[in-house]
């Protein structure tokens, strides 16, 4: 394969982007935060900070760089950086606690921090670089030389994402770059993307979707384009304000837009594939995209973070007479990509393949989430390979009517996994974090679903005569998680309903706290 000018198939994350700036130097790279660069102009940027990185250690290459990070040109400026090095990029979160993002920086072995100013500047542990005024001003302009390009290799890490764990802390997921170019080769091509095309940024970089929108816009050589915080919120003004061409979403953004009453028919011209992914797409939310959008295809990405984005993927036909209709009301996920190997273990979904991870950062954390080549349960005191299949934990069936053929359908989780937002949300995590709050003795959190989505409720009772504030546990435990993993509410309970079994009833809870909220 030959891509935009590079000689030889891409190996790295960074190769991809450095064909496209070859080959088309002065063409837009990327639009953010008021700005503009082209290729040429990024790959400088990028360079800039990469040799500043060297400088921060100690003229050393680091081995793994947190970003602190988002929606800026230093952000993407950064992850090209970080790639540029053939250095592991983690990616913090600016709006999540100081406590959350130190404890990633600990668990990821970081050297040292790279952020944009965005972010909390409180100590993470390691040196964190955070330049301002004119040395920003000199990293986007003045001239400078660069390090040399450092290749890595197809088993070295790209990147490390942190995801909810059941064990109430988050679980690092190392994705090489053998997994993300295998993803690459596939979707680059899929997309049908090339100069001239306009991919959106919705994402953040905490959140893998985001390597679609960076290096398929890079890797074809299109325009990566970055919505401000309101324009999220607005995506039919934003799409058609920007002449976006490919949209990549999670589907409540349908729901937020159809609130809005924006989306009218005809009113995103521009959009030629739309993919949505993270959670669960319906097939009334993607009818009312795709009357707003009826020049493009609507597509329905699935993939957990630990197979690389997306690893099962289905395009809706252009007649929406021809639609698929399964009973459960969701558009179809697809037929896996080539190079993955698929395994219905009592209807769960096992995956192995070029795209599949080599396993949690912490290896204690591979234990129930395999099987061996025989489908058989994984030993964990024995090695891992390519050939063990990853168990996602989703529940599919092909048709999603027991027929036995078409495409896959999702059908839910088979454990207390969650989507929220699109962000993975185990509901062990958010227990163990309520635990863990003076004055509460045990928890339990229901995923509820709404017309807007799924919504956190957490139900508590205390350690002692005097009941816990509600109110003062969920505002400690958004000191410890991120937003999106806060309950929205917080119910305090004299005892937790039990069933036969001395069980807590999770329906019985569920049951006491909708009474609760109607009086």
């Amino acid at each position: 394969m030959t891509t935009l000018g590079f000689q030889g198939a891409p190996r790295t994350l960074y190769d991809w982007f450095a064909a496209a700036a070859a080959a088309h130097p002065g063409r837009t790279a990327l639009e953010a935060d008021g700005e503009e660069l082209t290729y040429a102009e990024l790959q400088a940027v990028a360079g800039r900070i990469a040799g500043g990185l060297v400088d921060r250690n100690g003229g050393r290459v680091p081995h793994r760089v947190g970003l602190l990070a988002s929606r800026t040109v230093l952000a993407y400026a950064g992850y090209l950086a970080v790639q540029r090095l053939g250095a592991t990029v983690v990616p913090l979160g600016p709006a999540f606690p100081v406590a959350r993002n130190a404890a990633v920086v600990r668990a990821a072995g970081v050297d040292l921090v790279f952020a944009d100013g965005t972010g909390e500047s409180a100590p993470l542990g390691v040196p964190v670089w955070r330049p301002a005024g004119t040395e920003a001003s000199a990293l986007r302009t003045a001239a400078g030389d660069a390090p040399p390009v450092r290749e890595a290799g197809p088993g070295d890490v790209a990147y490390i994402l942190f995801t909810s764990g059941s064990t109430g802390r988050p679980k690092g997921v190392p994705v090489r770059h053998g997994n993300v170019c295998a993803y690459l080769d596939h979707v680059v091509t899929r997309t049908g993307a090339g100069p001239g095309d306009r991919f959106s940024q919705t994402f953040d970089l905490t959140f893998d979707p985001s390597v679609f929108d960076l290096f398929v816009a890079w890797g074809s050589g299109a325009t990566l384009v970055v919505p401000s915080r309101d324009e999220v919120l607005a995506p039919v003004r934003f799409v058609s304000g920007r002449g976006v061409t490919h949209w990549n979403s999670v589907p409540s953004v349908i729901t937020i837009a159809g609130r809005l009453r924006a989306l009218k028919p005809g009113s995103m011209p521009t959009l030629r594939r739309s993919m949505f992914c993270g959670e669960p797409l319906t097939l009334a939310q993607a009818r009312a995209w795709q009357r707003a959008a009826p020049g493009g295809t609507v597509v329905n990405g699935y993939g957990p973070t630990e197979l690389t984005v997306t690893c099962v993927t289905y395009d809706l036909p252009a007649e929406v007479d021809a639609w698929p209709s399964p009973a459960n009301g969701t558009v179809p996920i697809g037929e896996p990509h080539p190079g993955a190997d698929v395994l219905f273990r009592d209807g769960e979904l096992c995956v192995r393949g070029a795209q599949r991870f080599s396993g949690y950062l912490d290896p204690s954390d591979n234990a129930g989430r395999f099987l061996a080549p025989d489908g058989s349960p994984y030993d964990p005191a024995t090695e891992l390979t390519e050939a063990h299949w990853y168990r996602t934990g989703d529940r599919v069936m092909r048709g999603g009517h027991g027929a036995g053929d078409g495409p896959l359908v999702h059908l839910g989780r088979v454990d207390q996994q969650v989507q929220v937002r699109g962000y993975r949300v185990e509901l062990g995590e958010v227990e163990a974090a309520l635990r863990r709050r003076p004055g509460v003795a045990d928890a339990v959190v229901l995923a509820l679903r709404t017309t807007g989505g799924i919504r956190l409720a957490a139900a508590v009772t205390g350690e002692g005569a005097v009941p816990p504030d509600a109110d003062r546990v969920r505002a400690a435990v958004a000191d410890l998680l991120p937003a999106y993993m806060v309950p929205d509410s917080v119910t305090v309970f004299g005892a937790l309903p039990l069933n036969a079994n001395g069980k807590i009833d999770r329906a019985a809870v569920e049951s006491a706290l909708a009474h609760s909220e109607k009086t």
